[in-house]
């Protein structure tokens, strides 16, 4: 396994994805190329049906490409899931109903010991729910929380093992904005800390100009890269930036690149 030290965290060369066969096969992805360093917050967005989820699945070994190649920390997705270098949160928090928040956050550690060998100084489970607002929580069990308040607790079980790479499938969307916010706030709060490598799916521009270093969009039919936007503006990223030019800046930006890959021709 390579140690990492000049590899991309992610890197897709030319991947196609194709479901079905024949004349009713439809292609999800195509020719998609993605170079993600180490350490960065990169936000996918585009409309539905562009691949998104498509191309998080095959990052995290849940698919295969029909060709083109994905390598993770310069292993394939396999090998990578194996030495449990990857995260992912969905976008429900699939949290056990029976155990406590702190007995569901920790759970992954105890599960997999072998993957500790991999990690250095694995984070302290109960300050983890305590930065992401949750040391009132820690021994209620997930019907006695909120939306919010589970799928926090997905994102602190999600970052327990330390992965290389936390891949995140919409986990917002179901939350009304208030919450949205605040839950942005906090995983920018655990990413700053922890330095963990994000690929963050979204529909809400905002959302991905307020967390990402990177926003890369998509467009459909078939799904494929259209424009990979680097985001400027400094870190942290309190509820003030939000109201400045230079954020409204950047989202006007991302709006018209999305209006863009509606139209965008298909090389």
């Amino acid at each position: 396994m390579s140690d990492g030290s000049n590899v991309a965290a992610i890197e897709v060369r030319d991947v196609r994805r194709v479901y079905g066969l024949g004349a009713s096969a439809m292609v999800a992805l195509d020719r998609v190329g993605l170079s993600i360093e180490p350490g960065r917050f990169v936000s996918i967005i585009g409309p539905s049906g562009c691949g998104k989820s498509t191309l998080l699945r095959l990052v995290a070994g849940l698919e295969p490409p029909a060709e083109g190649t994905v390598r993770v920390h310069g292993v394939s997705p396999e090998e990578a899931c194996a030495a449990k270098m990857i995260g992912l949160v969905p976008q429900t928090p699939a949290l056990l109903p029976w155990l406590s928040v702190l007995k569901n956050v920790s759970l992954s550690q105890k599960v997999n010991r072998a993957a500790k060998l991999h990690r250095r100084d694995p984070p302290d489970m109960l300050e983890l729910l305590h930065k992401a607002g949750l040391g009132e929580a820690v021994h209620k069990l997930p019907s006695e929380l909120s939306g919010g308040m589970q799928q926090r607790t997905a994102i602190v079980r999600a970052f327990g093992l330390r992965p290389a790479v936390l891949l995140m499938d919409e986990p917002f969307s179901a939350l009304d904005e208030f919450t949205r916010e605040s839950l942005q706030e906090q995983l920018l709060d655990l990413w700053d800390e922890l330095k963990t490598t994000v690929v963050f799916v979204t529909h809400s521009v905002s959302e991905a100009v307020r967390l990402s270093d990177q926003i890369v969009v998509m467009a459909p039919k078939p799904g494929r890269v259209t424009d990979v936007v680097t985001v400027g503006l400094p870190r942290p990223r309190g509820r003030e930036l939000l109201k400045t030019p230079e954020f409204h800046h950047l989202e006007d930006l991302i709006r018209d690149k999305l209006r863009g890959a509606w139209h965008a021709p298909v090389a």
